[in-house]
């Protein structure tokens, strides 16, 4: 799959392809069948599939910190439409200059001079363009003068409910993390690389490796089991999401402890956190003797929980 960022990186090679425009939040069953119905007209149209996503999203770019958190960061985005088989995908920097321009550019200088798409599947509510003046009329308007097809995209429904990014987030909120996997089509994790922290769980006898976030925060707080994915293996461990309230923690920090490793470091290497059952909300304790003395239980509660569940 390729990968371009920005319309600037579009060349004479990128012209005629199946498009579709969004942007694909945990890529969930709802956004593989839009996927499935671009990749099937690519097919009959001998033309690579295309996905324009955006970053930031732009309900981060006009909401800032107010904005829900991300099922996915954009590196784990990229990864998931490269698994459904996607072409190409373009991504689009949101800023003041995209946000300022009109939907009639939208349309000229995406479309047709940048993709010269042939084909554009969208959502009947998609809005774009300058105060979303932009609709699904007006796209298929264009498409009549400048020779591209329209095409909608049907609501995806599980167990009568829509499946969106919303619904998702708040099934995770719920710690329902079976029903978050049924609609994401693929069991909810955190990916990142381990970085140096604080190294206060080593201080207290029980090391944790810290997965890096970024800027953009997980939709998850407390305390987790989960699996730990790296270097081609699977462990179980205990996951803190949160803000270390105890110590005084000023940004969210994700933090594994892995039961009974005792490999080598695992600073720089790509962890995938695999979230499977809650434990307890994340809550202040007075001292690090009584957040040692929790930790102790909680990992407890963990192996517990894997021998009752028949995980390993």
């Amino acid at each position: 799959m390729e990968l371009i960022r920005g319309l600037h990186n579009l060349r004479d090679r990128h012209r005629g392809c199946v498009a579709t425009i969004g942007n694909f939040d945990g890529v969930h069953l709802g956004h593989r069948k839009v996927l499935a119905q671009v990749k099937a007209k690519a097919a009959e149209l001998g033309l690579p599939s295309v996905a324009i996503i955006f970053e930031p999203q732009p309900r981060e770019f006009f909401g800032g910190d107010s904005v829900p958190p991300r099922l996915t960061r954009f590196d784990e985005k990229v990864r998931l439409l490269e698994a459904e088989g996607v072409d190409r995908v373009l991504c689009l920097t949101f800023n003041a200059r995209l946000r300022s321009m009109s939907a009639e550019a939208f349309i000229d200088e995406l479309l047709l001079q940048g993709l010269a798409v042939e084909h554009f599947v969208v959502g009947d509510d998609f809005r774009f363009g300058c105060d979303r003046r932009g609709d699904f009329d007006m796209l298929c308007a264009a498409g009549e003068r400048h020779g591209f097809s329209v095409e909608g995209t049907a609501t995806f429904l599980l167990a009568g409910d829509r499946v969106s990014s919303t619904r998702i987030r708040g099934v995770l909120q719920q710690n329902d993390f079976d029903l978050a996997a049924e609609l994401l089509g693929w069991r909810y994790a955190v990916t990142g690389r381990v970085m140096h922290g604080q190294k206060l769980g080593r201080q207290l006898g029980v090391p944790t490796a810290n997965v890096r976030m970024h800027r953009y925060a997980c939709p998850l707080r407390g305390v987790f089991a989960v699996h730990a994915h790296f270097d081609g293996r699977c462990l179980p461990g205990v996951c803190n999401v949160g803000m270390r309230p105890t110590v005084n923690g000023r940004q969210p920090v994700l933090e594994v402890h892995l039961l009974d490793y005792s490999g080598a470091e695992l600073y720089g290497r790509l962890m995938r956190v695999e979230f499977l059952h809650f434990i307890r909300e994340e809550r202040a304790f007075d001292g690090l003797d009584a957040l040692k003395t929790q930790i102790e239980a909680d990992i407890e509660h963990v192996r517990a929980w894997f021998a009752q569940a028949g995980r390993d």
